[in-house]
């Protein structure tokens, strides 16, 4: 993984079986239908991946299936932020061994000045020696507020920060400001874009390379940043807000991973949407609402 990665590189959800077990012979049939939809890189044990609720012995035995069915075809990058280095250090040096190009870090929610985000980043990259990561800066969630010259620094300090998943929230400033401060004589990074890709056309514009984000239709992610570095901006935007209304339902908080996987599902991209305990199910309202949604996805698809 290096500084000069664009396209889309999709969040990948983790399979489950009907009982909540990993589905690990799911893992080729999920890979190859990211494959098939043109996705530059894939990212496993993200946010929305359900890390957390996975074994140690679980997230190893998953980082391996994935990086042996894809087999270098496209880079794999392994979310490895825990509470403590140690911890980091052994998933990471577990991917990078398996086959995986970089890991993403987000920071813990115990970090709050410009200072003690400097150190933990610095300790970061002692921690993963010569292993590349991608910077995840999701204030949402984190409550981790990180100013651009914090991440210009960063970036100055540390060479092997070489991504930014951007997922602040308004952030499109602070791609401008990062931008910016390249032109002025800074190293450049990657940038992607998360939030589930409800900013995508704007933050290519600002200056983004592609999109970090998991939406369950892939190959729209492809094709706008296609248009849009082709220079097509209306046909970019026409073909996002075809997908808007889906984009903006799978982001409610509490119930988005639900609303991926049931659509992931019905793509057949995974056996079941099922979620490792704790998670929700959809109501059956719910549904009602995702597959009119997705009807009316499908006839503005054919207007276009």
């Amino acid at each position: 993984l290096n500084a000069a990665a664009q396209g889309v590189f999709i969040i990948s959800v983790t399979p489950f079986t009907e009982d909540g077990s990993l589905d690990l012979d799911g893992v080729g049939r999920l890979m190859d239908f990211y494959l098939s939809h043109g996705v530059s890189g894939v990212t496993i044990l993200g946010m929305m991946g359900e890390a957390p609720k996975l074994g140690a012995g679980e997230s190893r035995a998953f980082v391996e299936g994935v990086c042996r069915h894809l087999d270098g075809r496209i880079p794999v990058v392994v979310g490895v932020s825990s509470p403590g280095f140690a911890a980091m250090k052994e998933l990471a040096d577990f991917s990078m061994g398996a086959g995986a190009a970089g890991v993403m870090v987000a920071p813990p929610g115990t970090v709050r000045t410009d200072s003690q985000i400097l150190d933990y980043f610095q300790s970061t990259a002692d921690a993963l020696g010569e292993t590349p990561f991608v910077l995840q800066d999701f204030p949402l969630v984190t409550n981790v507020q990180i100013a651009p010259s914090v991440i210009g620094e960063i970036v100055r300090r540390i060479e092997t920060c070489v991504m930014l998943k951007h997922e602040d929230w308004p952030g499109l400033n602070k791609i401008t400001a990062l931008r910016e401060a390249e032109r002025a004589g800074g190293r450049r990074i990657s940038i992607l874009g998360g939030n589930g890709g409800i900013f995508l056309p704007e933050e290519l514009r600002r200056g983004a390379d592609g999109a970090m984000t998991g939406y369950a239709y892939p190959e729209m992610l492809v094709e706008v940043c296609r248009l849009q570095s082709g220079g097509d901006a209306d046909a970019a935007d026409d073909l996002f807000e075809a997908h808007l209304p889906l984009v903006r339902y799978e982001q409610q908080p509490g119930v988005g991973l639900a609303v991926r996987k049931h659509v992931l599902a019905r793509r057949g991209a995974i056996s079941s949407n099922s979620q490792r305990k704790p998670g929700r199910s959809l109501s059956p309202a719910e549904i009602g609402e995702v597959e009119r949604i997705i009807a009316r996805l499908d006839r503005r698809l054919e207007q276009l």
